[in-house]
């Protein structure tokens, strides 16, 4: 089985972006360890980078890039409306995949260790891996900020940090350490430059305030952009949907006079939580998430194919999106090279689910194929002969797919069910009659 765990620092510097670059170029040389995601905002003056992989990997990347921080960001001149205790302000590690809570904690602490043997950053645990009730908290740990807390640190054994001596680093501050669930941080501004309206907001839909569980939020200016905004962490999207937040901040917003300019996502979402609201805001009737192209072609391969990286170039998104749809035609060429010969053994529900599996393999090589005719229209010239080459080979897997059902209608006993079988087998091939645009468009 993987093992893989997701890792989000949050760095407090969103303005000097050669700084930013030296940060992700600290965390990139790590085997097993891949930066997938880089959001800044320079209101906040903060980035948030988004690490996964093997957990050894992405703690060894995470701590580098914290020692990277120590170096770079000097908190004593740091200014920005986020929350922040150090150059690093917090390090969450999320568990993906093959790696319980339990054995994220343990991760979580070696990794603080680490923290102050090599850089002499203090550390406070928080979420699953605080030590003390309070702490568990982050905006508990936070009070004050760095300001306040490099001075409470001092004479308050309440605020002394779980590892290291009872002070800050002078100019990188501390680093809060956590394991938690996926978290959806989103940020919703406001028509408005009323920065009393975006608090008021904030405090009416987050939970410490009586507000919707598993949301914390804050109302803050944004000056550069002259508009206000409700920064919100949502906790457990599952729980707590993010279009039922939206619409709270929607309503709230008209109450006082203002409207929703626009709303971001900082990092990354999970697939299921926007499916959650496409469902909510379309109305669809009997949506199941196995209509997602990805969610089927993941059913069938057995594992999703890889994403292109956001920060990539247009060229390089695509050759990696072509490589992905490379290896998926690949799979489903495999799979409708195992068609039996003749008509399978066992009942007609037996045959019926044989002719389905390969319609479903058809189905998604014919989408692979009308994905590769839109991407022509915009890929560079050099680009076009692999992508013949693949669409070429989509077509080929989706016809062998198609033949493979075919050879299983003589099984199926039921009318319906091979008139059914036939029609869905015309429709797939209805999808590959569509042409690429002629050379020289």
């Amino acid at each position: 089985m993987k093992r893989l765990v997701e890792c989000v620092p949050n760095f407090s510097e969103g303005r000097d972006l050669s700084t930013v670059d030296l940060l992700v170029d600290a965390m990139s040389g790590v085997p097993g360890a891949w930066v997938l995601d880089r959001t800044s905002d320079a209101d906040h003056n903060r980035t948030v980078i988004t690490l996964a992989g093997e957990p050894e990997a992405v703690a060894e990347a995470a701590i580098r890039g914290a020692g990277a921080a120590a170096d770079l960001i000097d908190m004593t001149r740091h200014k920005g409306v986020h929350p922040r205790i150090g150059a690093t302000d917090v390090i969450p590690f999320v568990p993906l995949e093959g790696v319980s809570i339990e054995e994220c904690v343990a991760l979580v602490r070696r990794v603080g260790q680490a923290l102050w043997d090599r850089y002499g950053i203090p550390v406070y645990f928080y979420e699953a891996a605080a030590t003390r009730p309070e702490r568990v908290n982050l905006e508990n740990i936070r009070k004050g900020q760095f300001e306040g807390l490099r001075d409470d640190a001092l004479r308050n054994p309440d605020r002394s940090p779980d590892i290291g001596e009872p002070r800050l680093h002078p100019t990188a501050g501390a680093t809060a350490v956590g394991v938690r669930k996926l978290l959806i941080a989103c940020n919703i501004l406001l028509n408005t430059g009323d920065v009393a309206v975006a608090k008021k907001i904030a405090r009416a839909i987050r939970y410490s305030n009586g507000g919707l569980r598993y949301v914390k939020a804050i109302g803050v200016e944004l000056e550069s952009r002259g508009c206000t905004q409700v920064s919100i962490n949502l906790t457990d999207f599952e729980q707590t949907p993010l279009h039922r937040v939206f619409e709270m901040v929607k309503r709230e917003a008209e109450r006082h006079g203002c409207a929703v300019a626009a709303t971001e996502i900082i990092g990354l979402i999970p697939r299921k939580a926007l499916e959650l609201t496409a469902e909510y805001y379309l109305q669809l009737e009997k949506f199941s998430p196995a209509q997602v192209l990805e969610n089927r072609l993941a059913s069938v391969l057995g594992a999703s194919p890889p994403a292109p990286a956001p920060q990539a170039a247009p060229g390089a998104m695509l050759q990696q999106l072509l490589e992905s749809l490379r290896t998926a035609v690949l799979n489903l060429s495999a799979t409708a090279a195992n068609a039996p010969q003749k008509s399978p053994p066992g009942t007609g529900m037996d045959a019926d689910a044989t002719a389905e599996s390969y319609l479903a393999a058809a189905s998604a090589a014919a989408q692979i194929y009308a994905q590769l005719v839109q991407l022509e229209t915009v890929a560079a010239s050099s680009m076009h002969l692999d992508m013949i080459v693949v669409r070429q080979m989509a077509m080929a897997a989706a016809q062998a797919a198609i033949e493979s059902a075919g050879v299983v209608l003589p099984s199926l006993q039921d009318a319906s069910t091979v008139a059914r079988i036939k029609s869905r087998m015309a429709q797939i091939e209805a999808q590959l009659q569509r042409k690429p645009l002629p050379a020289g468009r």
